[in-house]
Parts: structure tokens; sequence; C-alpha cells
């Protein structure tokens, strides 16, 4: 694996002391996983021990050692998905796929996953695709969304589902929900925004699917905003910009696993929910 990426991603992030997990977002988004030789002139170059980089590469199920499937799909295990059928729906995307949860086909199209909990347990079964989310699914509607995904359709977030989340800091893993200030009648994601000479709190709906926010300064339409951690000051940023408007997408970490993306221009409704295996 040839190590000229990993140096342009190193200098990119050469002054920012909590640059360990934007490092490896950066790595990940350049390979669609972790490598282990990535790993290792990651650590090389930062002076920082394997151990410590393997660490912080385990911990976050956003991150992946394996390679990812162009697709990935989550079938969700909870207690309220699985009374409504789950396990046959999961049996049934690995009939249709060809591979068992942690696995990746063949032709690297598509790598099955499942998960603990989604908190959306009214519309259990649910299935994950590239984000979205497709509630009370059943096995005929398995068929028809594989088949749309290997035809490569656009697969779209279901109207009026909306998913509580619960986010912390990607760099120091602070919770960044606020319990006493509520929105959509849920406590919200605090963080810290700047833009021009405007700086104050932000607080976001914590329901993916709502766009409901509060801020201590009113953000003109089409502002790109600046993110930022209120515990350990580090600007929240990804690797990759908006595909709909090429803002940068602001990164939170997911409890209970995933990446949750949002766009960091008013008004762009672009975001992505990316969710990990936490196999039962």
């Amino acid at each position: 694996m040839s190590t000229d990426g990993i140096q342009s991603i190193l200098e990119k992030h050469a002054e920012d002391r909590f640059s360990l997990i934007s490092i490896l977002e950066d790595v990940q988004a350049k390979y669609s996983y972790l490598p282990a030789d990535a790993l290792r002139s990651v650590a090389e170059r930062t002076g920082r021990p394997l151990v410590d980089v393997y660490a912080v590469a385990t911990f976050y199920h956003a991150f992946s050692l394996k390679p990812r499937g162009k697709h990935v799909a989550s079938v969700c295990l909870g207690t309220a998905c699985h009374v409504r059928g789950a396990r046959t729906v999961a049996a049934e995307m690995e009939r249709r796929l060809g591979v068992k949860p942690g696995e990746t086909s063949k032709d690297r199209q598509v790598t099955l996953e499942t998960v603990n909990c989604l908190g959306a347990c009214a519309l259990g079964p649910v299935v994950v695709l590239d984000g979205h989310y497709h509630p009370k699914m059943d096995t005929q509607k398995v068929t028809k969304l594989i088949a749309k995904m290997h035809d490569d359709t656009q697969v779209t977030r279901s109207e009026g589902t909306a998913i509580p989340l619960k986010v912390s800091c990607p760099r120091c893993n602070h919770s960044l929900m606020n319990l006493d200030n509520l929105l959509d009648g849920l406590p919200t994601i605090h963080v810290t925004l700047s833009f021009g000479q405007s700086h104050g709190w932000l607080r976001l709906s914590s329901l993916y699917g709502s766009f409901a926010i509060e801020s201590e300064h009113p953000i003109p339409l089409d502002q790109v905003v600046q993110f930022f951690c209120p515990h350990c000051y580090g600007e929240l940023v990804g690797a990759s910009d908006c595909p709909e408007c090429g803002a940068p997408m602001v990164p939170m970490i997911v409890r209970g696993g995933g990446v949750v993306q949002i766009c960091a221009r008013r008004g762009c409704k672009s975001h992505r929910l990316d969710l990990d295996a936490a196999n039962l």
C-alpha cells in the first residue's frame, strides 16, 4: 500500500492536538477501511505507540479494520425488532446476499451488518441501507431493497421517518447531549458555533430526520458555520464535503455505534448516518 496518501493526511492535521480520530477518519474515507499498513504508518509518523492507534481504531464502531462494500446494510436485532421478525429479515438478507453479518460480498458490492438497537422500536423491524432508514421490513421488502441496490438506484430515506440519536464528540468522546433544553420533545445536541464575527451556542434536534435548531445568534440562510465541541474545543469537521453543496460535513459519534454527519451550510438538508456491526 502506498503511504503517500497517509503523509498528506498527516500534514493536513499537523497542527491539531486532537488529531488521531480525524486522521483515522480521513484514512478510512480514502481506503473505505483502516489497513494495517496505514495504522503502522500513522503510529510511526505521529510518534504514537501502535497499541494506542489500534485501541482508538477498535474502540469506535465507526471504524472498520476490514474492507467494506460499496453498500452497507445494517439490520437491527434489538428486542422490539426481534419480536417483530427481525431474525427472519436478517436471514433473508444473508440468503439473498450470500454473506453472514460482518462479511462483504465477493464482488465488494455489499457489507452486511447487525446492530443491537436503533432507538426506533415503534418502526421495527428496521434496516439501514447506506445511511437511510427502511422501517417495518419483511422478506418481500428485503427483495425489493436488494433489487434497487444492485440496480444502483438511489435509495432514499422513508418520508416521515425520524430516529432519536445520542451523540458524542468524535475527538474527546464527551457526550454532546443537553438534557435541560428540548427540541422535538427530546434532549438536544449542544455544540459551539462560529461564523463571521459571531460565536455562541447551537442546539440541534436529536431526531435524525428533523432540522429543528436553536441558536444564540441568527444564522443567515446559505451561511457555512464552523462547529466546535464545547468540552475539548476541537473543531468538528469530517473527511468529506457535502455531496449536495460542497460545504464541510460535520461528524458526531453515535452512541451504540456509528457516525452521523450533517452539512455545515444553513439551509442544506444533506445528512448521513452510518452504522457499524454490533452483533448480538
